[in-house]
């Protein structure tokens, strides 16, 4: 995708489409207004990010003819709207008018999130939006917008972290575009995280960003074997990376499990906060040290750098929102006969009643 001939078609739209931009900042003021208990600078930020991608949505099947566009890129283009009609049609899932359209992002990062937790506890500060409720992460289009709410947040005394984020979901208040940065991923990872927004839409549970986050995680691994299998074949490298890459995650998530139990039962202790300090810096790199010998003889290992990444409760608390209780979706998709569709059934059940959504997807399989 050649940025120059793009950039030249962005500036040909704000010079002969004002009223739209308009129209798609309004837009953007209007799900800031509705997301974000922040302050107006922020939602005013938001807006504006927002109502650009809103502005510079193009069909996907008319931007894939444009001479411009190399072949490989028209092929993720149409395998992001085969992924589309698979999740609507096969898998049942609130698609709407997402990932049918385009959006140019002109920046290698679509925003920059802040994680934070307690040094001694293994709990995710988290922000207020209104609609959403609570979540435990809070995103900035800008590193230094990001990087001074951590410090804010480490001058409390909060473990922090910042990570960039390729993708985000209205979860259907608008349509959603594919974003032009998302087409450096390969093929089976753009699926996974195109069925892993749809299904934000889907099923979407306030205030529970861990459970949201980590079962999307689960369906869009789960959905992207099913449609790489369908569409390429059982023995085709795209279905065995799909399940290499599934594989992994749910190793790394049961090794996080287990580090961060240990963590837990430290914090737990009646014993002074800076010995819990000095320990956990113990169990830090015995963690880190395990990691590297589980995966000694796999260096492609997606989550090899974890070995050498500074931890602290913050970096384990995003982890954590990502990958956890994938057991427990494993378990509800056995239960299930293997059936994705039976699967989300099952779970919109299980959390239909309110409660602890975790919780609640255990007493099902009861």
């Amino acid at each position: 995708m050649p940025s120059g001939a793009t950039g030249k078609h962005i500036l040909h739209l704000t010079e002969v489409r004002p009223r739209q931009f308009v129209a798609a900042i309004l837009l953007g003021i209007l799900m800031g207004a509705m997301l974000s208990g922040c302050s107006p600078i922020y939602v005013l930020r938001a807006a504006y990010e927002e109502g650009k991608i809103l502005w510079r949505r193009e069909p996907i099947v008319e931007y894939a003819q444009r001479p411009e566009v190399n072949l490989d890129t028209q092929e993720k283009l149409n395998l992001v709207l085969a992924v589309r009609e698979y999740a609507r049609d096969a898998l049942k899932l609130n698609v709407g008018g997402s990932f049918s359209s385009f959006s140019y992002v002109d920046r290698p990062d679509l925003t920059h999130i802040v994680v934070a937790a307690p040094k001694t506890e293994l709990r995710p500060y988290t922000w207020w939006f209104l609609i959403v409720g609570s979540v435990p992460y809070k995103g900035f289009f800008e590193k230094a917008d990001a990087e001074e709410e951590a410090a804010r947040l480490n001058a409390e005394g909060y473990d922090t972290n910042i990570r960039p984020s390729a993708a985000f979901s209205t979860l259907g208040w608008f349509d959603d575009p594919l974003l032009s940065h998302l087409l450096r991923y390969d093929k089976v990872v753009l699926s996974g995280i195109v069925f892993h927004e749809l299904f934000h839409q889907t099923l979407y549970v306030n205030g529970a960003g861990a459970f949201n986050e980590s079962l999307a995680n689960f369906i869009g691994h789960r959905a992207a074997i099913d449609f790489l299998r369908e569409r390429f074949g059982a023995d085709s490298a795209e279905h065995t990376r799909a399940l290499q890459l599934w594989d992994e995650e749910h190793e790394f998530g049961s090794f996080v499990a287990e580090l961060t139990q240990t963590l837990a039962e430290l914090y737990g202790r009646d014993i002074p906060r800076a010995d819990k300090l000095r320990l956990r810096e113990e169990v830090f790199s015995r963690g880190k040290a395990e990691w590297a010998r589980r995966i000694a003889d796999r260096p492609n290992n997606r989550y090899r750098a974890f070995s050498q990444q500074a931890l602290n409760n913050a970096v384990l608390m995003h982890y954590v929102v990502y990958l956890q209780e994938l057991d427990l979706f494993e378990s509800v998709y056995e239960q299930s006969g293997r059936s994705l569709v039976k699967t989300i059934e099952m779970l919109k059940r299980a959390v239909d009643g309110g409660g602890e959504p975790f919780e609640a997807v255990r007493q099902s399989l009861k």
